[in-house]
């Protein structure tokens, strides 16, 4: 319903901020990662949200990236795991860093997290495995639309993300889809 807020940045209490959209205060949940990059008081924010109705709340959540909310809405599909507790993880540790806790399955990582005990560690670990994977770091760093592409062929091919991520940084930036498939494949079979 609420998808994005632009306005100045009225109050910053942590982890709440108020944005003044047109005289109209909006108050919204950050994470801390969100909340560091913050302007100054009275200055213009723009921050894409997430607004969660329940019986006895409406509360919008903001976040400074796509691939910020995009890790959200993930992990408030788990079971048990509520906007608090996502909130708390995306404050913890970065969407990278949780990609990479993921892809790697470092159930420690994420039991670092205050809230976060070793059972719902294995859980998101579980869950998000394929769907929050280091692919969600690598589409930051995939530059052209060739490069999403040998990087989705390699993905179809088996390789996982570690492998396809290696080999595609070791190709020439303007190279084609086929020839950067080739290439690829090549350096994997070394």
């Amino acid at each position: 319903m609420i998808g994005r807020l632009q306005g100045l940045l009225a109050e910053k209490n942590p982890p709440q901020v108020m944005v003044d959209c047109n005289g109209v205060g909006y108050e919204v949940d950050v994470p801390m990662s969100t909340f560091y990059n913050l302007p100054a008081l009275g200055e213009k924010v723009t921050l894409l949200t997430h607004f969660v109705v329940r019986e006895d709340a409406q509360l919008l959540y903001g976040f400074g990236s796509h691939e910020e909310r995009e890790a959200f809405r993930q992990l408030i599909k788990i079971a048990g795991v509520g906007p608090r507790t996502a909130l708390s993880v995306l404050s913890g540790m970065g969407v990278a860093d949780l990609a990479q806790a993921i892809t790697l399955q470092e159930a420690g990582r994420l039991v670092k997290v205050p809230g976060i005990g070793k059972k719902t560690a294995e859980r998101l670990l579980l869950e998000l495995k394929g769907k929050l994977g280091a692919d969600m770091g690598l589409r930051a760093s995939v530059s052209t639309e060739s490069q999403a592409d040998i990087l989705q062929a390699l993905l179809a091919l088996g390789y996982n993300d570690k492998e396809a991520a290696a080999a595609l940084k070791a190709l020439p930036a303007d190279v084609g889809v086929s020839e950067g498939i080739k290439l690829a494949l090549k350096s994997l079979a070394r």
